[in-house]
Parts: C-alpha cells; structure tokens; sequence
C-alpha cells in the first residue's frame, strides 16, 4: 500500500482572527506537500473548488500543480481533481494542462477528474439548471477525448451535445508516453464499477473507514479485471482518504485529533456536497456538528482514522492494507501547521518504510508497462 496526502487550503473562521489566514493556509498547504516528497509520501492530491467559503480556498490547483512540479522531487502530483466539465474547464485547455504539467513534473502528474461539490459549486457554472445529474452526462462525454487529444498527432475533433472542437493539434503532447494515468472522484458503489469498466484509478474521498471500503472494493476490482480503458491502459488503483493524527504519545495524539474539531470540516462536507446522504440528526448549516471528545476519537481509531503513536498508527495503517487499499492519503489542514509537519516526519520515519517497501509508484509501472508494449 501507498501513502499520500491532500490539500484544500481550508480556512475555517475560527481561524480568521489572523487577517492573512488565507494567505498563510494557501502557502502552509504548500510546506506540507514540499515536506511530504521528502518524508516519502508517493501522491500529494490537490483539490479543484470553487465558492466554498471555509471549506476550500483551493480553486486555481494548475498554478498549485505547477509551482509543486518545481518544488518537489520525487512525489506525484495529482489533479484531485481538474474538473472537465467544458462548463467548467474547456476540455481542450484541461488535456493542455496535464501534458503540460507532464512535462514539468518529468512524468510525475497524475490525471484525476470529477463532477465538482455540489449544487452551490456547480450550479455557478451552470446558471438556470436544476438537475445535477446532468453533470454525469456531460462528464461521460467528455472524459473518452482526453487519450484522444493526447495520442492522435492531430485530435480528430468533437461534436456532442454539450461542447464542439473542430479538428486540430491539441499541444504539447505528454512528455511520458502513453500519458498520465487517470483516476475518477467516486462516491457511491455503482461509480466506483463505471470507474473500472473505463480503466480508471479511483479517488475514494467519501471512503473514511474500513466498512466504507468494503461497500465499494468489490464492485471495483470485480470490474476492473475486464476493463476497456477509455486510454492507453488501465489504472488499477484505489485510493481511499483517512484522518491522521500521529504523536510521540497516544494521548497527545488524541488531543491532536480533538484539538482539530473534525465535526466543523464534517459540518461544510453536508453544506457543500448536497449530494451526499445525510444521516439522520446531522444539523443543517450553520448549526454544526458537535466536536468530537476523546473517547470518540479513540473509537474512530477502530474503524479507520489513523490516531496514535507511531507503533499504533503502523497497526492501524496495516489494516487499511488488509482491506486492499492501494493507497491511503491523509487529509491535511485540519491540525496545526507545526503538528501537520510533525506528523508527517513521524509517518515518514516509522510507518511508511514498513509498508511502502516498493521504489516504483503503482501508477508507474501500469504507465510504464503500456509504454514497453
């Protein structure tokens, strides 16, 4: 299993009594990727949002992306996610993006996409609709022309229901042959087997504990052994999101998690992503969710947050392993930057050597073995 972290530049107003919060989360989130690549950590994700006040400040992730393809040596950077709605993102300018940033990561981008938040997220671009799901429609169009654009000298050229490109030279091409590998933000079990039928890695940021993995992993990998990729090969790959919260002492560990109050994060999850299914009694915005105590905390830890000493979050992350998660990325932004930066050496120092043993990222060799054929 691999080891990754995401960003958001999440600026909660129990922050803001600092008037550069903002700026501070933005370049604090940029220290945490930096020290990632050095810790071992294989995958930094970076988030595509937009209007979420508090929740996500992390709108423009190509400038992100691009700035770390300099900065970092040896982690893959990932889209998590571009948004390819045209809507959004001309389609054209997103298959520009990734090659481009192919080339200035020497082969290190990792391509994932999306449908966006929500309703206040995506309605924004698509004034006077009512239906989200219309986003599956638009997003099924498009996500085929990517390999297209990048692997025909010049891109036949589209002509769909809801974005048009007459024939032309869709440049650079990526650096990296084929191209970069291409994931899907999954939410629910009939989307992670739409994903594998495409030969898409899956991005499982609604996947929080061993139980959601298990509701989804087998409608993957049931699908994915038959897969026609929509690209030049398969992803075979999941990647599922965890809190973590790491310590020299089991106790400064759980304060740690407590201290980051969790629930407020939880509470812009159901504000925002209105897609998702409430369980029943979660109070709606802008009442929150009430902060977890510790003996909550240390119950999470059974189930699939990462929270302990290092010998504990070892344990914990090696079942994650058992359930047959490829890769397991953290959440970051929620704790102190001094702790998120502890908590990343601790995890590069005593837990990732001991599980991650392998040189090559997951995606590479897939990359790699399409690319020799």
């Amino acid at each position: 299993m691999e080891f990754g972290i995401f960003i958001q530049g999440y600026v909660p107003e129990f922050r803001r009594g600092d008037p550069d919060a903002e700026h501070h989360a933005l370049l604090n989130d940029l220290e945490l990727a930096i020290a990632a690549d050095v810790a071992g950590f294989k995958y930094v994700w970076v988030s595509e949002h937009h209007f979420l006040d508090e929740y996500s400040h992390l709108s423009a992730n190509d400038v992100v992306l691009g700035y770390l393809a300099h900065a970092t040596e040896r982690i893959h950077i990932g889209s998590g996610i571009f948004n390819p709605l045209p809507q959004v993102n001309h389609p054209a300018k997103v298959a520009e993006r990734v090659a481009m940033l192919d080339h200035l990561s020497d082969g290190r981008f990792e391509f994932g996409t999306g449908r966006g938040a929500g309703s206040h997220e995506i309605l924004g671009f698509l004034p006077g609709e009512e239906d989200l799901n219309v986003t599956k429609e638009i997003w099924e169009e498009t996500i085929g022309e990517f390999p297209k654009m990048w692997l025909q000298d010049t891109y036949e050229g589209f002509s769909g229901k809801y974005w048009q490109l007459p024939p032309r030279k869709v440049l650079p091409k990526p650096w990296k042959k084929p191209h970069p590998p291409m994931w899907y933000a999954a939410g629910n079990p009939p989307s992670y087997a739409m994903a594998a039928r495409k030969g898409l890695g899956v991005l499982g940021f609604s996947v929080g504990s061993y139980a959601d993995l298990e509701k989804v992993l087998g409608s993957y990998k049931s699908e994915i052994v038959n897969a026609e990729p929509i690209g030049a090969f398969v992803n075979d790959n999941i990647m599922v999101a965890s809190g973590f919260f790491v310590a020299e002492d089991t106790d400064r560990a759980v304060e740690r998690a407590v201290n980051a109050r969790l629930n407020y994060m939880q509470s812009h999850v159901f504000r925002y992503h209105d897609t998702f299914p409430a369980p029943a009694g979660i109070p709606k915005w802008p009442d929150v969710i009430p902060d977890f105590t510790a003996d909550q905390v240390k119950e999470m830890a059974k189930g699939g947050m990462i929270c302990g000493n290092p010998d504990e979050a070892l344990a914990q992350c090696r079942e994650w392993e058992s359930t047959g998660a490829d890769q397991l990325a953290f959440g970051m932004g929620t704790a102190s930057h001094e702790e998120n930066l502890e908590m990343i050496r601790l995890m590069g120092e005593y837990v990732i050597p001991k599980i991650d043993t392998d040189p090559v990222h997951r995606s590479s060799r897939f990359r790699d073995a399409a690319a020799a054929s």
